[in-house]
């Protein structure tokens, strides 16, 4: 006699849940869309502005970014003291530029040395505390030239003005001392200075900006200056800055290299701009995460319904899933135009170039690595993190379904 199956074995292999179809994927995704317009307008009208402030000035800055770079360079090298062993600060040798110079590639190279216990003022009548923190620097004469410095009033100091109380500002300095035109007369420690010049802003020098320039030779006879550099700048063949840097700290004090810094500027400004855009990016991130977390908090009584009636983790996951995604593509389009529009209105009141690309990812036919036409739209994001997301939860619903095979198979 046969014996009767179990009705309950049964009842679970009717219930097995099937997987949803792309169609029925975006109806119950957009379910929350369609029955709260007011909440989805305002949560779209919030990423839409968090998409324009990161989309605005992007374009636009970027490309005066790589502008100011193209003008300044990249192939500027700077040597500052290190520490020796007991944490002291390495003071560098007093020929250390002249040696630099002796690097067959290296194409220019100058000094500054701070002059220690000197402060400026504007007068003889202020008080010494009120120094604004402005340095006073020995600077060599081809400073200009191997920083790239650009005057914005009078002229950089010459063979004749380095030997006598001449002094250069930085932008910064000028503004402190609140002089806009050379001719004026200021004190460095005990002693009257005339003002020569006024310096542009220096992108891949800004301790410069802060600074009293004056001739090396004064700082010597007049300040008390030691003559050791604390600050040298290279210029060298864009295709050996990497030889250049190897050998820069053995150069300048061979008995001790370990005791000298070589930095690259334009390292620190491309870290810089990449932080901003990572910061932007998770704000956006932020955003979008706090409006989803908000609409499950808000909905638990329908997933709990829909849990009821038999709907499966998986099937509730790719809801909010798909509701997410549409719910960002809708800020994230019209952010972007909104972007759009700010970033053009934006970088013609700064001069800047206007760059608002249009922009989609391809892939190429011989590569699995995506790459971009003409993009800046990360290409991680677009073809490789949403297709995971779902390829992922595809997976899993398949191996549930195939575990769920196995067990009838047994029974």
């Amino acid at each position: 006699m046969s014996r009767r199956p179990d009705p309950r074995r049964l009842t679970a292999a009717r219930l097995t849940p099937h997987r949803l179809s792309l169609a029925d994927t975006l109806r119950v995704g957009s379910v929350g869309l369609r029955t709260r317009p007011t909440r989805v307008l305002l949560s779209a009208l919030g990423i839409a502005i968090g998409i324009a402030a990161m989309v605005a000035v992007s374009a636009s800055s970027q490309a005066a970014f790589n502008a100011q770079f193209a003008s300044v360079g990249t192939n500027m090298l700077t040597v500052t003291p290190g520490k020796d062993f007991v944490g002291d600060p390495a003071p560098l040798p007093e020929n250390a530029a002249e040696m630099v110079r002796h690097i067959a590639p290296v194409e220019n190279a100058a000094a500054t040395g701070r002059v220690k216990n000197t402060k400026v003022y504007r007068n003889d009548r202020i008080p010494k505390a009120a120094s604004r923190g402005i340095g006073v620097l020995g600077a060599g004469l081809d400073l200009p030239r191997t920083v790239g410095l650009h005057m914005a009033a009078g002229t950089w100091l010459n063979g004749a003005q380095s030997r006598y109380p001449a002094v250069v500002l930085g932008t910064t300095a000028a503004e402190n001392l609140g002089i806009t035109t050379p001719g004026a007369q200021i004190c460095l420690g005990e002693q009257w200075f005339t003002v020569t010049g006024i310096l542009q802003k220096a992108p891949l020098a800004p301790e410069l900006d802060s600074a009293a320039l004056i001739g090396w030779d004064t700082a010597k006879t007049h300040l008390g200056f030691d003559g050791r550099p604390t600050m040298i700048y290279t210029r060298t063949a864009d295709s050996k800055v990497d030889q250049v840097r190897g050998v820069l700290a053995a150069t300048v004090n061979p008995e001790a290299p370990n005791e000298v810094t070589v930095s690259r500027p334009s390292d620190a400004l491309s870290a810089k701009q990449a932080a901003n855009r990572a910061f932007t990016l998770l704000v956006g991130g932020v955003g979008v995460a706090n409006t989803m977390v908000i609409a499950v908090l808000e909905r638990r009584g329908e997933i709990g319904l829909r849990r009821a009636l038999g709907a499966t983790r998986g099937q509730i996951l790719t809801q909010f899933l798909t509701e997410s995604v549409m719910l960002s593509a809708l800020g994230g389009i019209s952010g972007a135009a909104l972007g759009a529009g700010a970033s053009a209105g934006y970088a013609l009141s700064q001069d800047w170039q206007v760059v608002v690309p249009v922009r989609f990812p391809i892939r190429h036919e011989n590569s699995l690595k995506p790459f971009l036409v003409n993009a800046q739209l990360s290409p991680i994001l677009l073809t490789d993190i949403a297709p995971n997301v779902f390829r992922v939860e595809a997976e899993r619903l398949r191996q549930r379904k195939r575990n769920t095979e196995f067990r009838e198979a047994e029974s």
